[in-house]
C-alpha cells in the first residue's frame, strides 16, 4: 500500500521528532476489577472512578455510548466530574454501525448529535469514533452506507476503525483524507482479515490509536474477557513509539492513543508505562 509505505519510507525520526501533542487515556474508566488490581482505591464507587481516573490521565474514550445512545443530561452531570480541560472521546452507538435499521438511522444520527452536545459545547469532545465491526466488509451496500454516515456526522472530529482487512486501500485513504476524518491505527492480534496496523495519517489535525492487545486465542472465541485480556510489555511499546508513534506525532497537530486491554486493569498500567515512555522519546504529552 503506497500511502503506509510513503508514510515510512526512508523516515529517520529522533527522540524529539513529533511534533504533535499526544494524550493518553483507555477505553472506559468504570470497571470495578480495576479495584482489585490496585489502580483505584478498594471500595471506590462507579460515581467517583472518573475523578480519580483524571488525576492520572488528561483523556478517556467513553465506551458506553457504543452500548446505549447518550443523552445530553447524563453526559452533562458525567463531564463535571472531570476537570474543564480534560478531553473525550465518545464511540457511536452501536444502532448506527452494527445494528443498523435502514428506516431509522438517521435518527439515531440526530440523536447521538444531540446526546454529546455539552461536550462539543464545553470544547472537550476530542474525537467519534465510528468502530466497524469485521462484518462490515468493502462492498458498495457498505460503502454507500459509510459514506451517508459520515455526510450525517459532518462538522464533529471524526475518527474511522476499521475490522476487516478489504478497507486497507489507498483509495479509502484518499477518499478520509478528503473528507478530514481520522483513520484509527490499531494493535491487535495478528489473524487473517483482520486490518493491519498502520501508520496512515488521513487528517492532519488529529490521529487516532487504539490498543486491543494480542491475545489471539481470546479472539478467536468472540468473549471480551478473553479477547481483551493482554498485558503490554515495554519492550512493545517501546516498538510502537519508534515504529509508528514517532511518525504519527509528527504529521498530525494532536493523537490521541487508548488502551482496551481492560481485563484485569491492564490498560490502566499500559497506558501509565506509554505516558512515561512518550516523555522519555521526547514527544509533548496532552495534560489537562
Amino acid at each position: 500500500m503506497r500511502r503506509e509505505q510513503d508514510a515510512r519510507g526512508g523516515r529517520e525520526a529522533g527522540p524529539a521528532a513529533g511534533s504533535g501533542r499526544v494524550w493518553v487515556g483507555t477505553c472506559g474508566y468504570s470497571y470495578t476489577e480495576w479495584t482489585e488490581a490496585g489502580f483505584y482505591p478498594p471500595g471506590t464507587k462507579a460515581d467517583r472512578m472518573l475523578g480519580l481516573y483524571a488525576r492520572r490521565f488528561p483523556a478517556a474514550e467513553l465506551n458506553y455510548t457504543w452500548y446505549q445512545m447518550p443523552r445530553a443530561e447524563a453526559v452533562e452531570r458525567q463531564r463535571r466530574q472531570a476537570p474543564p480541560g480534560f478531553l473525550f472521546a465518545a464511540k457511536l452507538t452501536r444502532s448506527l454501525t452494527h445494528e443498523v435499521e435502514a428506516a431509522a438511522w438517521r435518527g439515531q444520527a440526530a440523536a447521538y448529535r444531540h446526546g454529546i452536545a455539552p461536550l462539543v459545547q464545553a470544547g472537550q469532545l476530542s474525537a467519534v469514533l465510528v468502530q466497524l465491526p469485521p462484518t462490515f466488509t468493502r462492498t458498495p451496500d457498505h460503502r454507500r452506507h459509510l459514506a451517508a454516515l459520515l455526510d450525517e456526522l459532518a462538522g464533529l472530529p471524526l475518527v474511522v476503525e476499521f475490522r476487516h482487512v478489504s478497507w486497507a486501500s489507498d483509495r479509502v485513504f484518499a477518499e478520509l483524507e478528503k473528507r478530514r476524518v481520522a483513520l484509527a491505527a490499531v494493535d491487535e492480534p495478528d489473524l487473517p482479515g483482520l486490518f493491519p496496523a498502520l501508520d496512515v495519517v488521513t487528517n492532519p489535525d488529529l490521529f487516532y490509536v487504539r490498543f486491543h492487545g494480542r491475545n489471539a486465542r481470546g479472539w478467536r472465541t468472540g468473549n471480551k474477557q478473553l479477547q481483551f485480556d493482554y498485558d503490554y510489555s515495554e519492550v512493545e511499546l517501546r516498538e510502537w513509539i519508534e515504529k509508528r508513534l514517532i511518525g504519527l506525532a509528527g504529521r498530525a497537530r494532536r493523537g490521541l492513543v487508548f488502551f482496551n486491554n481492560h481485563v484485569g486493569g491492564q490498560a490502566a498500567w499500559n497506558a501509565l508505562s506509554l505516558t512515561r515512555l512518550l516523555g522519555e522519546y521526547g514527544l509533548a504529552l496532552g495534560a489537562v
